[in-house]
């Protein structure tokens, strides 16, 4: 959730830190704020909305931009509604101090009862603020310099925290923190300059040098001196390890494109290019994963394999349910991240758990990884961002590959997570020997095919913008899928309502008949996924059934189909393929009609309301 960035250095921080909020904006946009420190004060500037309204406001006064220290907060709001006091920054009760805080201080009420007592008065309704008058009387009480004081302020609380912290009294310096929440430092030549931020987009064309606190970590940084990092709970000191990013600023550009999102769906191909290569070579017949290479007893011994995840991560998990259990035959469970975690759930050192997450900072998907490895699975990681707190957290685990994804709904991560999923079940089958060996070798070049023809399949975006402009209005909608597509219609229906606001539900195709059949009339749009393979003539019924009750069909078929033409209102057509990867191709054409529908309705496709890209609250 919440963004943060700051600067301190050489340069006019302003520029710098505004843009980096923008380039945050993607995780929170409830408001914004910024703090600059012009060697005297620090001049604050906050506001509900999103980082335009909070540079209309920058704007008016030239004072309010100058300085070479600046903190910039984009917030997803927790505690407190989004206003323009519950806005970060927030500053101590005395006004030495500024903070930024992405997280949940859980035990906040306590500590602001406590402080109440003490004398202490509140300004907004946050957890954040309670913070910052925390580490105010605890550098107060101790004496202490404003690293101590995170320090020891931070051990009196539960919960999850990214901060920065800045002292007016100390004007060299930031300290930094984290406990469930991503920061990152990026490093300047010879420590001339140093960024932080909740990921690397706001200083890449500035560093490609970077450190990643990990979880109880507090860093203090000073111009001119080495990054000193400490464990907040014994005050150890931590070797600092400074990776070099493999990100480039035309990745986060839009490319010409009207939104992200668009240029994301048009990403696909390339990004299941770099998802499998160096994998998967059809030509010799191999899958080559490290991650499960040097794990395979693990995974060909397991029990089950249990999958967790959340969103649209879950959807990608779903579909490898049938991919496991279809090709390498491996009993698995699906579970919901935030569910599995407080359920008292039953997992023994036979299983292995793969933990799905396209930013590998989300909080539930964590804390469900950390009570997993607690009873002794083997857990497996499947996520986006290098250096992410689930790529550390795991024991083993396959990047996608998908380059960086700012579109809040998630469109590439979705397909390359299904990309890398489809090439472990074919090892696991391939070393099972549950396929043969011209099956194995059949998927894998089918699989290198279908690059192309999401290619091909994109050019349909006329036809599709003819559809959304038929049932752009609609108020309820319907997603049917059977078997391997059945997670596709969730997955379809998960992102009408994302980005368009327009209620949608994804059905096995055969449970309309147990409910769903009762909302069907002429106002009904249905989307239908009856593709040529697996439940073809069932589906055909159930659309029947649709027809007779004078609902709207949207059918996705196979190239050539014939049947459900004669039936449906219109009719998208996918190139051949397995009956395995069909998700891969059946879901671009819903992400596809979800971003057309939003711009006809005029609503924020890239950053919709109330959502944020990387969930890192619970």
């Amino acid at each position: 959730m919440c963004g943060i960035t700051g600067y301190i250095g050489y340069r006019e921080a302003y520029p710098i830190v505004i843009n980096g909020l923008k380039r945050l904006e993607y995780r929170g946009y409830d408001s914004s704020g910024i703090m600059m420190y012009d060697g005297k004060e620090m001049n604050l500037s906050k506001t509900k909305g999103k980082v335009a309204d909070l540079e209309v406001i920058v704007n008016n006064e030239e004072k309010r931009k100058v300085g070479k220290i600046g903190l910039g907060h984009t917030r997803w709001a927790t505690h407190g509604v989004p206003n323009d006091t519950n806005s970060h920054p927030h500053f101590s009760e005395q006004g030495d101090l500024a903070i930024v805080h992405n997280g949940i201080i859980e035990n906040y009420d306590t500590l602001k009862k406590e402080l109440t007592r003490r004398g202490y008065t509140f300004k907004s309704d946050t957890d954040t603020e309670v913070l910052i008058n925390l580490i105010q009387e605890v550098k107060k009480n101790n004496k202490c310099k404003l690293g101590k004081a995170v320090q020891i302020a931070l051990t009196n609380v539960v919960g999850a925290y990214a901060i920065a912290v800045f002292d007016i009294t100390k004007p060299n310096e930031l300290v930094i923190a984290k406990l469930g929440s991503p920061i990152a430092i990026g490093v300047g030549k010879d420590n001339s300059e140093f960024f932080v931020a909740s990921d690397a987009s706001p200083f890449i064309e500035f560093t490609k040098n970077a450190i990643y606190l990990e979880d109880e970590e507090l860093a203090i940084v000073k111009v001119g001196k080495d990054i000193e990092v400490r464990k907040i709970m014994d005050d150890s000191m931590v070797d600092t390890n400074i990776q070099t990013l493999k990100m480039s600023l035309e990745q986060i550009e839009k490319g010409g494109y009207d939104h992200f999102m668009l240029k994301e769906i048009h990403e696909q191909p390339k990004a299941i290019i770099d998802t499998y290569r160096g994998r998967m070579l059809p030509d010799q017949g191999i899958i080559k994963m490290a991650g499960v290479d040097d794990h395979l007893a693990k995974f060909l011994n397991a029990d089950r394999i249990i999958i967790i995840a959340c969103g649209t991560s879950w959807h990608a998990g779903l579909v490898a349910e049938y991919l496991f259990e279809d090709m390498a035959r491996i009993p698995v469970e699906v579970e919901y991240a935030s569910e599995f975690r407080y359920r008292n759930p039953i997992v023994t050192s036979k299983d292995v758990v793969i933990a799905i997450s396209q930013s590998g900072e989300t909080a539930d998907t964590l804390a469900a990884i950390k009570l997993a490895k607690s009873k002794g699975a083997f857990v497996f990681g499947v996520c986006n961002v290098v250096g992410s707190s689930i790529a550390r957290e795991t024991h083993a685990g396959a990047y996608t590959h998908a380059g960086p994804e700012i579109g809040v709904a998630s469109t590439k991560a979705f397909t390359t997570q299904i990309t890398v999923l489809s090439l472990i079940a074919l090892k696991l089958a391939k070393e099972k020997g549950t396929l043969s060996k011209s099956a194995f070798q059949n998927y894998l070049r089918t699989l290198a095919l279908i690059p192309s023809q999401i290619e091909q399949l994109l050019k349909i975006d006329d036809t599709v913008k003819e559809i959304a402009a038929a049932y752009k209005d609609a108020k309820n909608c319907l997603y049917l899928g059977r078997g391997f597509n059945f997670p596709v219609a969730l997955e379809g229906a998960l992102k009408l309502k994302e980005i368009s606001y327009i209620h949608a539900e994804g059905y096995p195709a055969a449970e309309m008949k147990h409910g769903p059949i009762a909302l069907i009339d002429e106002n009904m749009p249905i989307f239908v996924i009856a593709t040529n393979k697996g439940h073809y003539e069932k589906v055909v019924s159930n659309i029947q059934e649709i027809k007779s009750r004078s609902g709207k069909i949207i059918a996705i078929v196979t190239e050539g189909d014939t049947q459900v033409k004669e039936i449906a209102d219109h009719v998208i057509e996918i190139p051949e393929t397995v009956e395995a990867l069909t998700p891969l191709l059946t879901t671009i054409p819903f992400q596809l009609l979800s971003y057309h529908i939003a711009v006809m309705l005029n609503k924020n496709v890239d950053q919709p309301r109330n959502l944020a890209k990387s969930v890192t609250v619970e």
